[in-house]
């Protein structure tokens, strides 16, 4: 398998708060084997309605298992407390593949 990806659908509600919470949660990321492929930036809606994405993140592990390890960590808690007051967050988990 090629990996777990993590892609993330963020309203920020405080900038400056959110980038407190970036600033840590980076580190944490590759600690646990992570790395960012998009984080933010502009974006098009190329077909369909339903999905009306507000800023992306995808991330990438090497594994379901790293993944969770992240964010089920000591932590990544700690420094998600910064988040939830100063954003609204979806996450979805997807297995990859190889070809």
């Amino acid at each position: 398998m090629a990996g777990y990806f993590a892609l993330i659908d963020v309203r920020i509600d405080d900038a400056e708060q959110y980038q407190q919470y970036a600033s840590k949660a980076a580190p944490l990321v590759k600690k646990y084997g992570g790395e960012y492929l998009v984080r933010g930036g502009a974006l098009t809606v190329v077909e369909g309605d339903y999905f009306k994405p507000r800023r992306l993140v995808i991330l990438r592990f090497p594994s379901e298992k790293a993944f969770y390890d992240f964010y089920n960590s000591e932590e990544y808690q700690a420094v998600r407390a910064i988040r939830l007051p100063a954003s609204d967050m979806v996450w979805i988990g997807v297995e990859g593949f190889e070809e």
